[in-house]
């Protein structure tokens, strides 16, 4: 059974990872629940505030993953219609079924928002950018965050080696 367990772990790491650049998988969140999933294994004790820890990085992460496209905006010049348009923005290209509507939602909402404020299109267009650049960060932090669950994983595989395969 433990065999088992692992390998659903470790598929959910690597869903973790897919997740970072995917908006529908919340990455570090699924890499987490492949850090609870080896927790459940009967060779591998995992201390629970380990647990507790790297769930309140995930959940933290995965709340920034909302804030940073609007921090973005407002970075590169954007105003409170920019910031706000970008979060519509957003939400509408996680659920619109448009290819690419994560990274072209947060743009196109800022640029709207921005406009709507009777912006310039110059500056309309650069809090756009900042709203792209924010997306851009906000997945790359993502990815750092469930590639370092992936080698905390590995680790402790590493470390309970002899348990799991009685070597």
């Amino acid at each position: 059974m433990d065999i088992i367990l692992i390998i659903i772990a470790a598929l959910l790491m690597f869903l973790g990872i897919i997740g970072s650049f995917i908006p529908v998988l919340p990455g570090p969140l699924t890499s987490w629940v492949g850090l609870l999933v080896l927790h459940f294994t009967d060779a591998i004790p995992i201390d629970q505030s380990f647990l507790i820890i790297t769930l309140i990085i995930a959940l933290f992460i995965w709340l920034l993953d909302y804030i940073i496209p609007a921090l973005g905006t407002k970075r590169f010049g954007g105003t409170r219609y920019g910031m706000i348009g970008t979060t519509i923005g957003l939400i509408v290209g996680l659920i619109a079924p448009i290819p690419g509507g994560i990274i072209i939602g947060p743009f196109i909402g800022a640029l709207v928002g921005e406009l709507i404020n009777k912006s310039d299109s110059r500056t309309a267009t650069k809090a756009a950018f900042g709203s792209f650049i924010g997306f851009l960060t906000s997945t790359f932090i993502k990815f750092v965050v469930a590639v370092i669950y992936l080698g905390l994983y590995i680790g402790i595989l590493w470390d309970y080696k002899d348990a799991l395969f009685h070597l």
